[in-house]
């Protein structure tokens, strides 16, 4: 198994994960802050305007012609949720030289390439570039675009908002249409130097690398230390009266969305229990909502559930037709009364075990899915390596199944549908 090392050069917390399974380098860096609607949008604003230009390279082509020299190498920035943070990612993959012939010092190239894309931007008399940022403003906007253009995404995004309406979890990590065009490059210039300064930095290493070069090669990051990191509380998942949204669209199909909460987060040892529940609810294609609401009853295009583990929310999305939106909600709620009542059969409950251990496998099997199961553990505040994930699953009972299942409670009913014949008389 991958064990994790933690290095620290220049205030900066290294996680070297080292290991000969894969022929490429993986380095993530993390930047990480409380999720918040005054900076979500000009964060993701940043990342962008980030990936764009750096001082050595001031052009999206210029990068790019340079990380075709690195044998094709790969660099992008994201922006995330994880819970009440909001994660700026920069990540890159490169070939490893010990693979190539006579190949360059890569990892040093990539690790170089990687500290001035955080700590030496390109700038025009000490801000960002105007140009730049006048061009990321576009791609941003249509990244915020495209999620109203994919109505699953949207009902998604919908259901957090008014489930979560003062919580900081009802911030898309994108932040808002309607924030972009305001956004100066000097408002930028000082959200980049807050995030320097505040924000929990953390750089991720997977590859077939040894401490002592890590440790070499990574002394060239100067600004980014690590902070104390305070971002891990969470909000209470207290369930709000039922509350039920309709809203509607230019749209075939009705959005069914769901939102529960359960107080079980990642850090709580009843979390595989519940992982293993939620498989059982609707996380996998033998699950109840599957089978019960998309093919018995021929209820919906699609049915599923997904945990948000490091809030303590799940999320039931099922694609229905507007006649049966009343049918549709006793049903979805039933499956989950089922498990409540330990309608399930032992065979499921240990079959589902196995899809769950699956699915970890799956995701620690390549280096992006290795980093982000090691992140969870420093969001969440709690560190559980992949070992004991695996032997808490195995040990999860039937029993415990039930017990996670009875924090669960329905929370938020979100519904959008067509335009025409809306005469039904709800809200």
């Amino acid at each position: 198994m991958h064990e994790e090392q933690m290095i620290k050069v220049n205030g900066l917390n290294i996680h070297l994960i080292p290991t000969t399974k894969y022929k490429t380098a993986t380095l993530v860096l993390q930047m990480k802050t409380k999720l918040s609607k005054e900076t979500a949008t000009k964060r993701a604003l940043l990342a962008n305007v980030l990936q764009s230009a750096t001082n050595e390279f001031p052009s999206r082509k210029q990068i790019r012609l340079y990380l075709d020299e690195l044998y094709g190498a790969t660099f992008q920035t994201d922006v995330q949720r994880k819970g009440e943070n909001h994660v700026i990612t920069m990540r890159m993959e490169s070939a490893n030289e010990r693979f190539l012939k006579e190949a360059p010092p890569l990892f040093k190239k990539n690790i170089s390439f990687l500290r001035n894309a955080l700590e030496d931007p390109y700038l025009k008399e000490g801000k960002l570039s105007e140009k730049v940022v006048k061009e990321e403003k576009r791609t941003l906007k249509q990244r915020i675009q495209s999620i109203y253009d994919d109505k699953m995404r949207y009902a998604n995004k919908r259901l957090l908002e008014v489930m979560c309406k003062n919580e900081p979890f009802s911030v898309h990590p994108y932040g808002d249409f309607e924030e972009v065009d305001a956004i100066t490059a000097d408002d930028l210039m000082d959200e980049y130097k807050r995030m320097l300064e505040e924000d929990d930095i953390r750089l991720y290493i997977v590859g077939d690398l040894k401490a002592e070069e890590v440790k070499e090669a990574a002394s060239i990051f100067t600004k980014a230390g690590s902070k104390a990191d305070d971002t891990t509380t969470v909000s209470a998942s207290e369930p709000n009266q039922l509350q039920e949204k309709i809203e509607t669209d230019d749209i075939q199909q009705g959005k069914l969305h769901m939102g529960y909460r359960t107080p079980i987060t990642f850090s709580d040892n009843r979390f595989p229990a519940t992982q293993v529940m939620n498989g059982l609810f609707g996380g996998f294609p033998n699950s109840k909502l599957f089978i019960n609401v998309r093919e018995k009853e021929s209820m919906a295009y699609y049915a599923a559930s997904r945990y948000e583990s490091q809030k303590g929310i799940i999320l039931v999305m099922a694609g229905i037709e507007v006649d049966n939106y009343n049918k549709a909600v006793d049903i979805i709620k039933k499956q989950l009364e089922d498990i409540k009542q330990g309608n399930i059969a032992d065979e499921d409950v240990e079959q589902t075990k196995g899809m769950v251990k699956n699915q970890l496998l799956e995701t620690a099997d390549n280096a992006r899915g290795l980093i982000e199961l090691y992140y969870q553990g420093v969001n969440a505040n709690h560190n559980r390596s992949l070992e004991d994930w695996l032997s808490a699953i195995d040990a999860v009972t039937k029993e415990d199944v039930v017990q996670s299942a009875s924090t669960v409670e329905l929370d938020t009913i979100y519904f959008l549908r067509s335009e025409e014949d809306n005469n039904d008389g709800s809200n």
